[in-house]
């Protein structure tokens, strides 16, 4: 022991402040990875979902294979928006089917490109079980998302809208959204699956095995 405090009064001491800071940070790191597999949100309802996460990484190929499939799915935050008709109703309104939750706005050229594909994704494995929930947060103009879809025959996608923006906030608070588009897989408990940062074609083939996957088809 004495002669491990001796080596250690030789390393100067900025050099000993950052490994002080590097040993914490790493123990921080355990602490929090032990608090997961502890977490009930994760140990209970979510965790039936770690089977089905190591089969999407498996799918996550070709044109999305930026999905990033989640080893231990989680509950996320309470995320909120509303409906066509102005009222308010949230991701809590979907328990009971697979969601794939979308962010997008009409300011963002990625987001618009990839919603032709998103409304073939919904016309095809749209129903009871499944749903693609594209959530616009433009912040202004709030007539205008309605009127590009129109423009653009999207017509297959129910409308939901966030125009506070505050479920991207959400979303990023949680490390889950860094910019747009942002797409969520999420099981019929609720429980996150895996993200897309970026855009994807989702109506390819690709796509659609990774949503069959996510149904047990």
């Amino acid at each position: 022991m004495s002669q491990v405090l001796a080596a250690l009064s030789r390393i100067p001491v900025v050099a000993r402040v950052a490994l002080g800071l590097a040993l914490a940070l790493g123990l921080a790191s355990l602490y929090v990875s032990a608090q997961d597999d502890r977490n009930p949100q994760v140990a209970g309802s979510c965790s039936p979902a770690r089977d089905l996460g190591k089969s999407l990484s498996g799918a996550a190929t070709g044109e999305i294979a930026a999905f990033q499939a989640h080893a231990t799915p989680r509950a996320l935050p309470p995320l909120a928006f509303n409906d066509g008709a102005g009222k308010a109703t949230g991701l809590s309104a979907m328990q009971g089917r697979t969601v794939l939750l979308n962010l997008w706005a009409t300011w963002c050229a990625p987001c618009r490109k990839e919603m032709p594909a998103l409304d073939a994704l919904q016309a095809e494995f749209g129903g009871a079980a499944f749903e693609v929930v594209a959530v616009n947060i433009d912040t202004r103009n709030l007539d205008k998302p309605r009127t590009w879809l129109s423009d653009n025959g999207i017509t297959r996608l129910a409308f939901y809208a966030d125009p506070e923006a505050k479920i991207f906030q959400d979303l990023k608070r949680v490390g889950q959204a860094v910019g747009m588009p942002t797409t969520l897989l999420i099981d019929a408990k609720g429980c996150n699956l895996g993200v897309l940062h970026g855009p994807a074609d989702w109506a390819s083939e690709d796509a659609r095995r990774l949503i069959r996957v996510a149904l047990g088809r």
